[in-house]
């Protein structure tokens, strides 16, 4: 897999981004029947939107935050939208992280969805696909539409072969470094595991924590062992045993979750991170208090965000050190194109519902890049705007990459996803052993 955003950069300055991330998952398979063509879902329902009566969409996201650079891209886009569309009415509804996939999870099984949904691909849309409550969207786009959609971000959203979601940016696993801290405590920004580990070492000594995570949500929590894992196990290996076609039990895997027991025990993270959430975890390192966190590129934004941030300018991207004499390599990500809207199958309005979905996902690409939440999955005009240092420095890195492995907990499917989340919740816990750990991988993969 070679160099997964080639030339971002350049291109993105010069006017138009293109990407290409052939390493960002495999397709997923799905016994879905094909939905009844765009004509005929225009006609009943749809035709009190054609005598230009009101439609009402319900919407549902995750950003409740106003900081977050996704939730700036959403509300810019979504006054766009509702000043080109007068004719519908769209109600918001917003919920944190972890109580948005617990929400969503139930609404889809009671088949009580809303009619738009920002949801994740991979494994974690698969159940919804295979009961046939997404809406195969390809046919209700326009053909500039079709052109624009980068293709190898599709990926994580087609199953068996039609596409369910539209993407908007792609987001990559990042180590940010206060500069400022590092160079005033004499420490280097590392770039291999040894220097990772001394800069841990260092800091802790002096009793500055040297990592943030919010592991009370899990997710955060688990970045850290995926991350670990992909060093470990290079990308091969670890889609591999994500995908079923290999075991959890490897050594590889093994280490993943010691070195996260050991990174507790050397102290890299604050004592009470169990209790911490993601939004509280991150303030640390916004504040300066903190040197160190790894986390999606969608943070860049709010690290630039000057009325919420003290680090602005202060902060440089690196991508998780490299570990030597293992199969992964310093140009393998945590990260790809997943995080999308997706349309119910069950919305009265079909039409409605796919064109605002596809007008969110298309023109969000360009805010969402230019806020510094991730790198556009469509073709986009950036002429004449400036883009963030930090930005640049994230594409610069992806420029580079070799392959990349979605964040387990998306790549999984149903109680596996959930189940390790806890898992890794337990390691650092102390709880579980990292024998235990991949034995109940594997047992929760089956």
């Amino acid at each position: 897999m070679k160099k997964i955003w080639s030339k971002l950069l350049a291109c993105a300055v010069s006017g138009i981004v293109a990407l290409s991330s052939a390493g960002c998952g495999t397709s997923q398979v799905s016994s879905n029947e094909s939905n009844k063509p765009a004509a005929e879902a225009a006609s009943g329902e749809q035709k009190e939107a054609a005598s230009g009566e009101k439609v009402t969409l319900n919407v549902w996201h995750l950003w409740t935050t106003d900081s977050d650079a996704n939730a700036k891209s959403f509300m810019k886009v979504f006054e766009q939208y509702k000043a080109e569309h007068p004719n519908v009415e769209v109600v918001i509804d917003a919920s944190e992280n972890e109580a948005y996939k617990t929400k969503l999870k139930t609404a889809m099984a009671a088949n009580e969805g809303p009619d738009v949904f920002f949801s994740w691909g991979a494994g974690f849309a698969q159940p919804f696909v295979d009961a046939g409550q997404v809406l195969p969207i390809e046919e209700y786009l326009t053909d500039d539409q079709k052109a624009n959609l980068i293709e190898s971000q599709r990926t994580n959203l087609t199953y068996d072969g039609k596409l369910y979601g539209l993407p908007f940016v792609s987001w990559v696993g990042i180590l940010y470094c206060n500069q400022e801290v590092f160079e005033q405590n004499g420490v280097k920004v590392p770039d291999t595991y040894e220097e990772f580990l001394a800069a841990v070492e260092t800091f802790s000594s002096k009793g500055i924590v040297p990592l943030t995570v919010g592991a009370k949500d899990g997710w955060p929590l688990m970045f850290f062992q995926n991350i670990l894992a992909l060093r470990q196990a290079g990308a091969d290996g670890s889609n591999a045993a994500l995908d079923k076609a290999a075991s959890f039990n490897q050594p590889e895997f093994v280490q993943s979750a010691q070195m996260l027991t050991d990174l507790v025990k050397a102290k890299a993270f604050d004592d009470a991170a169990l209790a911490l959430t993601y939004d509280e975890a991150k303030m640390a390192f916004l504040s300066g208090e903190v040197p160190m966190t790894y986390m999606g590129s969608w943070l860049a934004g709010e690290i630039q965000d000057e009325n919420l941030s003290t680090v602005k300018g202060k902060v440089v991207a690196k991508n998780f050190p490299s570990i030597a004499g293992t199969k992964g390599n310093k140009d393998e990500f945590l990260g790809g194109a997943i995080d999308c809207f997706m349309v119910n199958n069950n919305t009265k309005h079909k039409k409605e519902a796919a064109e605002f979905a596809a007008y969110m996902a298309e023109h969000m690409a360009r805010e969402s890049f230019l806020l510094g939440a991730g790198l556009p999955a469509w073709k986009v005009d950036t002429t004449g705007e400036t883009i963030d240092p930090l930005v640049q420095q994230m594409v610069e890195l992806a420029n580079n990459s070799t392959g990349f492995v979605l964040a387990w907990d998306t790549k999984l499917s149903g109680e596996a996803a959930e189940k390790h989340k806890t898992l890794v919740q337990e390691v650092f816990a102390g709880t579980k052993t990292p024998q235990q750990f991949v034995d109940e991988m594997d047992a929760a993969n089956k």
